[in-house]
């Protein structure tokens, strides 16, 4: 299954996870949702992903981790704040440069309608 098959799919779960809970609740609440409906369907998912940082030939723990990473090849950050701003795109990308990854979605669950609240994000290796 290739990035935009799987985006989709991890889409439409997220759109079932944001019916059955609505708006306002915490990030870790819809995080754990949908990580439980990936693995569900079979998909291997991995949360909280570790992200190293490479500095000048050093690796460095600095804290940073990958809400969800989907079948080694989506990473997925979610989000329940008011409004996705530019900051949040830029902490995706990284992932994705740091990870070597093509496809994110970063995805705000804290939206009356969830399709207002899906930015994707595309890595130009």
């Amino acid at each position: 299954m290739n990035e935009n098959e799987l985006s989709n799919l991890i889409i439409g779960l997220s759109i079932d996870v944001h019916k059955s809970l609505g708006p306002g609740l915490l990030e870790s609440s819809y995080k754990e949702c949908l990580y439980y409906k990936l693995k569900k369907e079979g998909y291997f998912v991995e949360k909280e992903k570790p992200m190293p940082l490479i500095f000048e030939d050093v690796k460095l723990d600095c804290g940073y981790r990958i809400d969800l990473l989907i079948e080694k090849k989506v990473v997925v950050e979610i989000k329940s704040v008011e409004a996705l701003n530019d900051i949040h795109i830029a902490q995706v990308l990284t992932y994705m440069k740091l990870g070597h990854y093509k496809l994110g979605l970063l995805i705000n669950f804290n939206v009356v309608l969830l399709k207002e609240g899906i930015k994707r994000v595309v890595n130009k290796l």
